[in-house]
């Protein structure tokens, strides 16, 4: 039996042992250490995971693609059903099959029985909600547990980054850990040096911590809705002048964890009521065409590849001559801020508390650590360095800092 360290992510998942002296990742996908958080059910097969998930909707192969699975932990929906071919079954269960199948696949990897694990966590899995925080990861433990894990703890995400990069510290600091990933962006303060990284009760060296729900798929949502939707209908008006289409559809069809509830017979029925009634009927029939094809996971898709190319190169485009030919939406990278602004606001004002929370001014914090997706975007990496000027700025591993702290956490409680 072996210990291994988990990160469920939102838009990606890893999972790392210890070989030898040195933590390291697993390949769950081909050759590939991280395996987007994805699942497809194909009616009468068994559900396909990761990027053959993605690939297998794009193809247009008959069936149902879920993401951003990690979203539902602490809400309500974790305990609903959704329909998957001619059953239902509930989205904890949903959970359950994807965590299980990188599970088989890192025994696969290594021959070795997993029975043991420490899962990453976000600071909070909902802003303000204590008693929602506490079901959400006792949902995760029950989840582990019945896949096979017997012995589950936790670690906050951010705290398993700094151990990463802890590794590369050659003297004391005090850093500030950015965990910004696709559901929410998690700050740690913590004392690191080379000695304190032999220790294994760390629990005097964690200064601070916080978090707030909020992620790269936030700022997907809020540039599909400010570039997107319009095109669909959107803010535009009804016959009655006074109303606006309903804004409902466009809403869910922005939020991945949404996406599937628009996929049935009464949903198509309401947006033909709403487009006789509608003054651009032509924009709801763009609409009515995404949704009846089910390929909103494909609009969601495109938005996404728009915002990284935008953060890359400074322009991107959202191709939609699927839905219309001619149609799509440009994106450059002043309408990045301009639309998510409010958010990479949001995040940074993290900081402050953590500062406030651990006694320290700003100038006393010698490192930022950067990790997660939506450190790439430039003004969200911004606002961070505006929050402690004076750190220096270290960049760790996008989508693998995570993992490996865990991987190392978990050595240590399992030694």
């Amino acid at each position: 039996m072996a210990a291994c360290g988990l990160d469920f992510g939102t838009s990606n998942t890893t999972l790392g042992l210890v070989a030898g002296p040195h933590p390291a990742l697993v390949p769950l996908e081909g050759d590939h250490l991280t395996i987007p958080s994805a699942i497809f059910f194909e009616p009468g097969r068994d559900a396909l995971v990761g990027r053959a998930a993605m690939a297998a909707y794009v193809e247009g192969t008959p069936g149902r693609l879920m993401r951003s699975l990690k979203s539902v932990l602490g809400s309500s929906l974790l305990e609903e059903t959704t329909p998957v071919g001619r059953e239902r079954i509930r989205f904890r269960d949903v959970i359950g099959r994807y965590l299980a199948a990188v599970k088989a696949r890192a025994e696969a990897a290594t021959g070795r029985p997993l029975d043991t694990v420490v899962h990453g966590r976000p600071v909070h899995f909902v802003d303000g909600d204590p008693e929602g925080d506490a079901r959400a990861e006792d949902a995760l433990r029950e989840i582990a547990r019945s896949i096979g894990f017997a012995h589950v703890s936790f670690q906050f995400e951010p705290i398993a980054a700094a151990l990463d990069y802890e590794r590369q510290v050659a003297r004391e600091e005090v850093a500030l850990i950015a965990d910004i990933g696709g559901g929410t962006s998690d700050f740690s303060i913590v004392r690191l040096s080379p000695e304190r990284h032999a220790k294994a009760d760390r629990g005097g060296d964690i200064l601070a911590n916080d978090g707030v729900r909020i992620g790269g798929t936030d700022f997907d949502r809020r540039l599909s809705l400010g570039t997107v939707m319009p095109l669909f209908g959107l803010g535009t008006p009804m016959k009655r002048g006074d109303l606006d289409v309903p804004s409902s559809y466009f809403h869910d069809l922005a939020t991945w964890s949404s996406i599937n509830r628009l996929y049935n017979a009464k949903t198509l029925r309401e947006v033909e009521e709403v487009r006789r009634d509608a003054q651009r009927p032509e924009l709801l029939d763009r609409l009515y065409t995404v949704i009846e094809a089910e390929r909103g996971h494909s609009l969601a898709m495109e938005v996404e590849g728009a915002k990284i190319a935008t953060s890359e190169a400074g322009a991107g485009g959202v191709d939609l001559d699927w839905v219309e030919r001619g149609l799509s939406a440009d994106l450059d990278r002043a309408g990045l801020v301009t639309h998510t602004d409010e958010l990479s606001r949001r995040i940074a004002e993290r900081i402050d508390r953590c500062l406030s929370q651990a006694g320290l001014r700003a100038d006393a914090i010698d490192a930022l650590f950067l990790t997660g997706g939506s450190t790439g975007l430039p003004h969200v990496r911004a606002a961070l360095v505006a929050g402690v000027p004076n750190a220096r700025v270290v960049d760790g591993d996008t989508f693998g800092s995570v993992g490996t702290g865990l991987t190392i956490e978990a050595a240590r409680r399992a030694a």
